[in-house]
């Protein structure tokens, strides 16, 4: 992919933001902004939590979302950006609305016979203890949230009202059965899989101090699967990317079970490019530095506005 095209390029780097994610995507638009510029664009950060920050896009050839959470990877500054005729990063309007989903997700997933666990929606009228004789032990997670925010792994009826009553803050609320097993995400770059990563964490489990501030979550590269488990996780990771319609990037978050099966958790459309961030460290796995990896998908972006 020539990087050179991107040389004195305009680029509006998108960042911060409302989302209770917005911490990160500050550290992840940095990240990026900081590539870029090595790469030799002109780049202008542009916090989308300012008043009227649209303004400033002007003259931008490009515009990186790096955006978390809602407002930003669900597809409303996607369909701005449409709107303005600006070619940006990532997963277009509809693909990304769906990934934010998790609801709609997995029954979109569901419904082509993709694997994921069982789950239910959850309201203040739920009956406790029915969801926890139908899902047994189980995570509870707003719907549209990401990096853990807002969500609890329960054991018990109490235990879910309690975490139910904390994630309704978020928005949507789902309750998702428990994988007892490993933990795996997927990088896609380009519509192909990157080395799959392993993670470990001493929490209970991978929760948002697991995977931004922890020195002790362990993130293994090889994952330890043999090659038919490499393959299978894989392409698994591809088929959930492809039939939400995602594009150019992105993160699939698998567990598998003690049996050995897979089950897909969620897509993540714009995943975080922090230095505990896990795309970054599959594209060095895979022989690609940082910044070579922010031109790629910046130039990604570029050529999906061409061929559109």
């Amino acid at each position: 992919m020539n990087l050179e095209r991107l040389r004195n390029l305009p680029v509006s780097v998108l960042l911060g933001g409302h989302s209770a994610e917005r911490e990160i995507s500050l550290l992840s638009g940095t990240a990026v902004a900081d590539a870029l510029a090595a790469l030799g664009a002109r780049v202008t950060t542009l916090d989308t939590a300012t008043p009227d920050w649209w303004r400033r896009l002007e003259g931008t050839a490009l515009a990186f979302v790096a955006l978390h959470g809602p407002g930003g990877e669900d597809g409303v500054v996607q369909g701005l950006l449409e709107t303005m005729g600006i070619p940006y990063t990532g997963s277009g309007v509809l693909a990304s609305a769906l990934a934010m989903d998790k609801t709609l997700c997995k029954k979109l997933w569901g419904a082509v016979g993709l694997p994921t666990p069982p789950f239910a929606e959850l309201s203040a009228g739920s009956d406790w203890q029915a969801v926890m004789d139908q899902l047994g032990e189980a995570f509870v997670k707003p719907a549209t949230g990401g990096s853990s925010v807002g969500t609890h792994r329960v054991a018990s009826a109490s235990e879910l009202a309690s975490a139910f009553a904390d994630a309704a803050g978020h928005g949507a609320v789902i309750a998702e059965r428990l994988v007892q097993g490993p933990e795996f995400t997927v990088a896609v770059l380009d519509d192909k899989a990157l080395p799959a990563i392993r993670v470990e964490t001493d929490s209970r489990f991978y929760d948002y101090q697991a995977k931004y501030h922890s020195d002790t979550t362990r993130y293994l590269c090889p994952c330890g699967l043999d090659a038919a488990g490499e393959r299978e996780l894989a392409e698994l990771a591809l088929a959930a990317f492809r039939v939400l319609g995602c594009r150019a990037w992105g993160r699939v978050d698998v567990m598998q079970d003690v049996n050995g099966a897979f089950f897909l958790l969620e897509v993540n459309t714009v995943p975080g490019m922090t230095s505990h961030s896990l795309v970054p460290m599959a594209a060095k796995a895979a022989g690609l530095g940082f910044d070579n990896l922010v031109g790629q998908i910046a130039c990604l972006g570029l050529a999906a506005e061409e061929h559109m």
